[in-house]
C-alpha cells in the first residue's frame, strides 16, 4: 500500500471521527415536533373524558381534538445532528433552551408546573362553558398542586377547597400563604377543606423553604377556582399538561351539556388558553399542532388570534383543513355551529 493511499485512508478516518464528534456534541437548543391529538368527546377505557354528575348530559357526535407537541425535556440533550435534522424538517422547530427553561429547572419542576396549569385550565374551561349556558358562579380557593414529598403530600389533595387555615377564613389564595407563614415554627397549621362536598380538618407542619429559608411552606399551590352547581371533570392522561387545551375543553363541556352535536359530526381540532372572560390566548408550537391535527384528519382548526400570523404560513401544507380565527369561546361556538350547518360557510380566517 502506497504512502498516498495510507495518508488518504488516515485522512478519511480522521474526518469520520471529527464528523461523529460534531454530530454527537450537545447544543443549547430544544426541538419541538407534533404530538398526538386527543378527542375530548371520546371514551377512555369505557369512561367518557368529559364526566358529569348531578346534571343531564347529552349524546353527541363528531370529534373535538386537543393538540399536543413533543418538546425536549430540561434534563435531555440535543445533539448537533438532531438540531440540523429539525432545522430542515418543516414539521419541527428548534429554539434556544433558555427560551423555555430556567438554567436550574428540572424535569420534576416542569411536570409540577404543567400539572398545576392543567388543573387551573380545566376549572376555567368548565366555568366558561357554564357561563355560556347562563350559570352564575362564585369563586373559591382550591389546591391546584401538591409537591411530592412535601409537608402536605398525602394530606392535602388537588381540588381540595380551602375553607380556612388556623381558624382564619380564606377568601383568596394570598390568605393561605399568609396564614401558613404566621404559623409559629414547629407548630401545626390546621386546614379546614371541603373534599367531595364534605368538610375535613387536615393538619400539616410547615417547613422552611430551601429557596427562601425564612419562609415556612406546606408544599402546595393554591389558586382561584369556582363553586360549580354540579360536578364536571375531565379525565385526561396525566402526561398531558399545560393550559393550551382550555378552549377545546370548554367546547367539549358545552357540547356535553347541550342537546345535539355541536360539530354536526365533523372533526374539529384547536388550541388556545381560556380566560375567565372567555377570551382565547396564544400558545407555543402552533405550527406543530396544526400538522398534528391535519395528520389526524381534522376538517377545521381553531386558532387563537395571537397565533394567526404563524398559522397562516401553514396554509399551503394543510389545504384540506380550514384555519379559523377564534378570539373567544363564544365565537368558537358560533364558528363550529355554522360549519356544522354548512361546511362551505364563510368563517373568520387567519390572514
Amino acid at each position: 500500500m502506497s504512502r498516498r493511499t495510507v495518508a488518504s485512508l488516515l485522512a478519511a478516518f480522521l474526518l469520520g471521527v471529527l464528523f461523529f464528534v460534531a454530530v454527537s456534541t450537545p447544543v443549547p437548543y430544544i426541538t419541538m415536533s407534533p404530538g398526538p391529538t386527543v378527542d375530548v368527546l371520546a371514551e377512555v377505557e369505557g369512561e367518557e373524558i368529559v364526566q358529569v354528575e348531578g346534571s343531564e348530559r347529552f349524546d353527541t357526535d363528531g370529534r373535538l381534538e386537543l393538540t399536543t407537541i413533543r418538546l425536549t425535556g430540561p434534563d435531555q440533550e440535543v445533539k448537533i445532528g438532531e438540531a440540523l435534522m429539525a432545522w430542515f424538517d418543516r414539521s419541527k422547530a428548534i429554539y434556544p433552551r433558555d427560551a423555555f427553561y430556567a438554567p436550574d429547572e428540572s424535569e420534576q419542576d416542569v411536570e409540577t408546573e404543567s400539572s398545576v396549569q392543567m388543573v387551573s385550565s380545566q376549572d376555567t374551561a368548565v366555568a366558561v362553558a357554564l357561563t355560556e349556558l347562563d350559570y352564575d358562579l362564585d369563586t373559591i380557593t382550591e389546591v391546584l398542586g401538591v409537591l411530592p414529598d412535601g409537608p402536605a403530600d398525602g394530606k392535602l389533595r388537588v381540588r381540595d377547597v380551602v375553607v380556612s387555615v388556623n381558624g382564619v377564613e380564606v377568601a383568596e389564595a394570598a390568605d393561605v400563604a399568609e396564614a401558613v407563614q404566621d404559623t409559629p415554627e414547629g407548630e401545626v397549621a390546621t386546614f379546614v377543606v371541603r373534599r367531595k362536598a364534605e368538610e375535613q380538618t387536615v393538619r400539616v407542619t410547615p417547613e422552611l423553604s430551601e429557596e427562601e429559608p425564612r419562609v415556612p411552606r406546606v408544599g402546595v399551590t393554591v389558586g382561584p377556582s369556582y363553586d360549580f352547581p354540579f360536578d364536571v371533570s375531565l379525565n385526561i392522561d396525566e402526561n398531558i399538561g399545560g393550559p393550551s387545551a382550555g378552549l377545546i375543553f370548554s367546547l367539549a363541556v358545552y357540547d356535553t351539556l347541550t342537546p345535539g352535536a355541536l360539530t354536526g359530526g365533523a372533526a374539529v381540532a384547536g388550541t388556545g388558553t381560556i380566560a375567565e372572560d372567555g377570551s382565547v390566548g396564544p400558545i407555543g408550537g402552533i405550527q406543530q399542532k396544526i400538522v398534528a391535527a391535519a395528520d389526524s384528519g381534522a376538517e377545521m382548526f381553531l386558532v387563537p388570534p395571537g397565533n394567526c400570523e404563524a398559522a397562516a404560513a401553514m396554509t399551503d401544507q394543510v389545504e384540506e383543513m380550514r384555519l379559523v380565527r377564534a378570539p373567544t369561546m363564544h365565537s368558537a361556538v358560533e364558528s363550529v355551529t355554522a360549519y356544522a350547518e354548512d361546511p362551505e360557510v364563510a368563517l373568520p380566517r387567519c390572514r
